[in-house]
This record gives C-alpha cells, sequence and structure tokens, in this order.
C-alpha cells in the first residue's frame, strides 16, 4: 500500500508575510503624511513598501479599506489608563502622552488629513471617531469615576465635559492651528482643566 502523498497549497494561495504586512503598513502613515488620503494610491504605497501592488491587494481591496485597517488598529491599542492616585496627576499623565502623539512629525500631518477626509467618507469618520474619540472618553470615564470615588470630584462629574476640558485645547493647538506647546502649557492646562471640574 503507497503512502498518500502530502497535499499541497494550491498555487497562488500564498501565504501572508507579517513582516510584508508591516512594511506596508508604515508605508501607509509615511504616503499619508507626505502626499495625503486624496493624492496616495496603492502603486505609491507599494513602491514605498519595496513590494508589488498584488502584495497590497492581497491584504486589501482598496486604499480605504487600507485607511480604515489602520486607523481602526491605532484606536484598538488604545491610551494608556494612568492611575496616580490624584486627579491633577492622572490628567497632567494624560496630557503628557496625548502631546507626545500628537506632536509626531506623521501624526500631525496625517490626523488633520484623516479629519478633512471624514466629512467626505461616512467610513472614514466612523474610524477617526473610534481612533481619536472613543478609547480617549473610556480613559477619561476611568479618571472622573476615581476622582469622584476619592472625593476629588462631586458626585455627577461628566466625563464628556473633562474629555472636553482635557483634551479640546490640545486638539485645538496641535491640530487645527498646528502651533508647538510653549513651555509648561501642558502643566497648566492640567491644572486649568481640573479647576474647571471641580468648580
Amino acid at each position: 500500500m503507497t503512502e498518500p502523498t502530502p497535499r499541497r497549497a494550491p498555487a497562488g494561495a500564498a501565504v501572508l508575510r507579517e513582516d510584508v504586512t508591516e512594511a506596508i503598513r508604515t508605508a501607509v502613515f509615511e504616503e499619508l503624511a507626505a502626499v495625503g488620503f486624496a493624492r496616495m494610491s496603492i502603486e505609491g504605497i507599494a513602491r514605498r513598501a519595496g513590494v508589488g501592488k498584488t502584495a497590497v491587494y492581497r491584504r486589501w481591496k482598496s486604499k480605504l479599506s487600507l485607511v480604515l485597517d489602520l486607523v481602526g488598529a491605532f484606536a484598538a491599542q488604545g491610551l494608556p489608563a494612568p492611575a496616580t492616585g490624584s486627579l491633577y496627576r492622572d490628567v497632567r499623565a494624560l496630557l503628557e502622552v496625548a502631546a507626545q502623539a500628537l506632536s509626531h512629525p506623521v501624526a500631525s500631518r496625517v490626523v488633520p488629513d484623516l479629519l478633512v477626509e471624514a466629512a467626505r467618507h461616512p467610513e472614514i469618520a466612523d474610524a477617526v471617531k473610534a481612533a481619536l474619540l472613543d478609547g480617549q472618553q473610556g480613559v477619561v470615564a476611568r479618571i472622573v469615576r476615581e476622582a469622584v470615588a476619592r472625593g476629588e470630584l462631586p458626585e455627577g462629574a461628566d466625563p464628556d465635559r473633562a474629555l472636553d476640558l482635557v483634551a479640546g485645547p490640545l486638539y485645538w493647538r496641535l491640530v487645527v492651528v498646528r502651533t508647538p506647546l510653549p513651555p509648561g502649557y501642558v502643566d497648566d492646562l492640567a491644572r486649568s482643566a481640573v479647576a474647571a471640574l471641580k468648580g
């Protein structure tokens, strides 16, 4: 009795290598920063990643699905939730992380472009909302809840108002106006936000 011949993967059923996938993801961020979503192309992404177009199309059907996947992955990472035992220090730590992320050269070019595209593409709007708002809402809600439990904030303190007070000025300065933060800005903003929440 003969041994059965091992089955081979059908031709064309290539295994998706993770290093190639990561190279493409990196290339997308770089391409977005360089030319923006409207001018970004699969050809440009593939060239920047050092792969053929088919390697990109095996993973994503279009540049929109590619960008949505990346924004979704960014949202899934989330912001770390500070737990310093003090409302001011929690707010200060959150602002520091957000300021570093928004000041990154790639993020400072990609985020404004995605916000513009969100007005044209509901799918991008949903993904950007998940990446920029939903994760931060959860973190700020926890900070507020713990501050209430410690007696630093009154019962019924509104996490949405807290997020507006904490993140709004930072987004305005770094994403909309696009000016660098002056020395001591994060400290001052943290103090002002905490005072407003307590007031």
